[in-house]
């Protein structure tokens, strides 16, 4: 019966100093007759017959043909018998409860080979083994950009490849603990799928994805849960699409804080559900930012800008982002429009896009118009000139239909300021 792989050591190491010359003797008589070994004898058998050596990890040693040959594999055989006589009787009955010491000689095939156990990672190495070990590259210790994991994250090729852009998504610190704690098939897939059949196309999950990552660590029945509640208000299918596009935290946000916030537009605008709905549906950013701006602007208007409630209403619903306007770029606007170029607050009403409008151009119109004489912003009067006109129209279709004058003109003009 054959010594396992974990017996031969053990075996070898239960031989006493006495027996360990006679080893030594065996040795020498193995290197004068078959002239099979160099560099002394190894502590664990490396060959087998018909040069197949194990392939353990440690030095092998090619045989020559003399050992293949039945001459000194009888010759061999009794040289190791006669050494075994020759040991210790301790040794000999150590050696009989174990397992009988395998013949150099024995077959095996490469079925056993397979059989074998690994390699012990505590096993020593040889230099000239170590050499030729290729080990993959490490993961970098310390980074600052996800591009170096790319390599080693399945995770990270797949959202490269669905057009999420890491370069933007690692400037967040936690985002590459939550990207490359994560399975693809187990923790993305499943958003991905619900994502898509909320109506967001292949081409858009990208964008998406790149702005709200974070979405990754969201348990899919809470999704499913908001999306629910949204339904319930009577937004559709393609109005939630919409909303989650122009909104990609929307989804992040719990029911409570969406119905609180549903709730203050129509409390504090006093709008009807179907305007607070139709609100929402065109700036669904008023239920995932911060208040703040909402109310001070609201203040504005009213105190400062000096507008009713009725028509701060009419303008939030045709400009809902003048909830979130920078609060002095409104001012600014408002005191160009309406002190320098003398427009009443129900004319500007009925234009509140003016307060999208950048002021320069603005001005660079109304001066254009005053340098011609055509300043006339009075509906009352003749060549009246409304502020939507003013400010919608391409620069071609303004100088030829309001100041009716060419365009060379007005960039001569605009080059005197």
């Amino acid at each position: 019966m054959a010594l396992s792989a974990q017996q031969i050591p053990r075996w070898f190491n239960s031989v006493k100093l006495s027996s360990f010359i006679t080893a030594t003797q065996l040795g020498k008589q193995f290197q004068r007759r078959g002239k099979t070994l160099s560099h002394g004898f190894s502590a664990q058998p490396q060959m087998s017959s018909d040069n197949c050596f194990l392939p353990w990890g440690f030095k092998t040693y090619r045989t020559s043909s003399l050992w293949n040959s039945s001459q000194s594999t009888n010759s061999s055989r009794q040289e190791i018998s006669s050494a075994q006589s020759a040991l210790l009787p301790s040794v000999n009955e150590q050696t009989q409860k174990t397992q009988k010491i395998p013949s150099f000689d024995s077959e095996l095939s490469l079925e056993a080979l397979d059989d074998l156990p690994p390699l012990s990672p505590l096993q020593p190495v040889s230099e000239e083994e170590a050499i030729q070990i290729i080990a993959d590259p490490p993961l970098p210790p310390d980074t600052f950009t996800l591009r170096d994991y790319v390599d080693h994250s399945e995770t990270l090729q797949k959202l490269v490849l669905l057009g999420v852009d890491l370069s933007k998504i690692e400037k967040h610190p936690d985002a590459a603990n939550l990207l490359l704690r994560l399975d693809f098939e187990k923790d993305i897939k499943q958003i991905l799928v619900f994502l898509k059949d909320l109506g967001i196309e292949d081409n858009q999950l990208g964008t998406y994805l790149t702005k709200n990552y974070a979405i990754f660590s969201e348990d899919l029945e809470n999704l499913k849960t908001r999306v629910a509640y949204l339904q319930s208000k009577n937004f559709s299918k393609a109005h939630i699409a919409q909303m989650v596009r122009n909104a990609p935290f929307l989804l992040s946000f719990s029911v409570e804080r969406l119905d609180n916030r549903l709730g203050f537009f129509q409390k504090e605008l006093e709008l009807s559900v179907k305007k607070t709905r139709d609100l929402i549906v065109r700036l669904p950013r008023l239920l995932t930012g911060s208040l703040e701006p909402v109310k001070e602007n609201m203040k504005v208007y009213r105190l400062e800008l000096g507008f009713k409630h009725n028509e701060i209403q009419h303008m939030i619903t045709q400009v809902p982002k003048m909830l979130t306007a920078n609060k002095r770029k409104l001012t600014e606007i408002f005191d160009y429009v309406h002190n320098v170029m003398s427009i009443p607050h129900h004319l500007i009403v009925r234009f509140p896009q003016v307060f999208n409008t950048r002021l320069f151009k603005i001005k660079e119109r109304h001066l254009f118009l005053t340098y011609l004489g055509r300043a006339q912003y009075d509906p009352t009067k003749l060549n009246y000139i409304s502020l939507d006109k003013l400010v919608s129209m391409p620069d071609e279709i303004f100088c030829e239909e309001i100041a009716k004058a060419s365009v060379q003109d007005f960039e001569k003009f605009l080059k005197t300021l």
